[in-house]
């Protein structure tokens, strides 16, 4: 999948081992690309979530990968080699490869820090742009964003893992259909052992260690999943407070940045507490809505488990696999660009992901603090 979370250092092993039968594979999908194939162009290689996409990318035949900026020639070089990717696509500067490759989309796959200058770029060129979660460092910066998008015309787009789990979209139809009554509580928890500890490259762990391209350690990287559930569950609204509380429970490690973190949100009739962390002892992403009626929880992207106030127990469902221009990034990057999807108030809109920038800066200034902080909803 395109956000590529890896759950274990064997599993990242044996990710990198299957990129690696690619080679050959990827020129010979990419030439059976249509001519209405979305041309689409990767902004840095920094970011290991860029194999997941990668090695989707042969599947995808209306998307073709038209060029890759990387400053780096050794990781360059090393993308060029894994992949089996064209020499040619690949360009030192981003401009350059605008001007030979025109692109439709640009996919952002440098620091966080990095996004507000893609999106930068895309703008200046009216070109749409795709950005690993979370959106931005801040909520400034997501202003600045949105100021752009709008004055352009061009989609910025969040790309969430769990965005394409079929089971946090079964819980939000049972939360939409009424079956759980108001919601009352939500719980997400979303993380693993520690990157350092699965085997990221050494160019992820570089950065996502470092408070000024991360904007926090596992407060950021994984607090962001629940923030952006708990907005999309809410409509987009806006929590009365925000409370944060952080850990270094691995210094040695992590000497820079939190490792664990606890986000409480309070709604007039609700609250959320989102756990992100760099401390499980196993790989998880799931969620537990709480209503006044009923309950259901995720088990991964394909499992749920639901129980109605005259339920005797629980019963795990299934839940329908989700359409398919809204099961992975790609798929929906290019029904977004082609009017077939609107990306209004969804898990990886704009609008959702403002507010999710809103909460998470918050939350930052409420871990050093030590205090809660009060929001209102923003300006349009």
């Amino acid at each position: 999948m395109v956000h590529l979370n890896c759950r274990t250092a064997g599993l990242w092993s044996r990710i990198l081992i299957g990129a690696g039968l690619l080679l050959g594979v990827f020129a010979g999908a990419q030439a059976q690309a249509g001519p209405t194939a979305l041309r689409v162009a990767i902004v840095g290689l920094v970011h290991d979530h860029v194999a997941g996409f990668l090695a989707q990318l042969p599947q995808h035949h209306d998307v073709e990968l038209v060029g890759v900026v990387e400053a780096d020639p050794a990781l360059a070089a090393k993308y060029e080699k894994r992949f089996g990717l064209p020499h040619a696509v690949f360009y030192a500067d981003a401009e350059a490869m605008i001007a030979a490759r025109h692109p439709q989309a640009l996919l952002a796959y440098t620091s966080i820090a990095g996004h507000r200058k893609v999106v930068e770029l895309g703008a200046e060129h009216g070109i749409s742009v795709m950005v690993e979660k979370p959106l931005t460092l801040s909520l400034d910066d997501a202003l600045a964003i949105r100021k752009l998008a709008w004055a352009h015309h061009i989609h910025v787009l969040v790309n969430y893992e769990t965005t394409w789990y079929a089971s946090n979209k079964a819980a939000y139809d049972e939360v939409e259909a009424g079956r759980l009554g108001a919601i009352r509580r939500v719980v997400v928890h979303d993380g693993h052992q520690g990157p350092k500890e699965i085997g990221v490259s050494p160019e992820f762990l570089g950065w996502l260690t470092d408070p000024a391209q991360n904007g926090a350690g596992a407060l950021y990287d994984f607090g962001c999943y629940g923030v952006d559930l708990m907005t999309w569950l809410m409509h987009g609204a806006t929590p009365e407070s925000v409370t944060a509380v952080v850990n270094r429970d691995k210094p040695a490690i992590y000497p820079r940045v939190d490792d664990d973190s606890t986000i409480v949100l309070k709604y007039p009739q609700a609250q959320a507490v989102l756990q992100g962390s760099w401390n499980w002892p196993f790989a998880r992403k799931d969620m537990e809505i709480y209503g006044a009626t009923g309950t259901v929880i995720t088990e991964g992207a394909d499992t749920v488990r639901v129980r109605h106030e005259l339920d005797d127990s629980e019963k795990l469902v299934t839940p329908p696999a989700l359409p398919p221009a809204q099961s992975n990034s790609l798929s929906y990057l290019a029904a977004v660009l082609r009017g077939e999807v609107k990306d209004e108030s969804d898990l990886s809109a704009l609008d959702t992901n403002v507010v999710v920038m809103q909460i998470l800066d918050a939350a930052r200034t409420s871990a050093r603090t030590g205090q809660s902080v009060r929001l209102e909803k923003l300006p349009e």
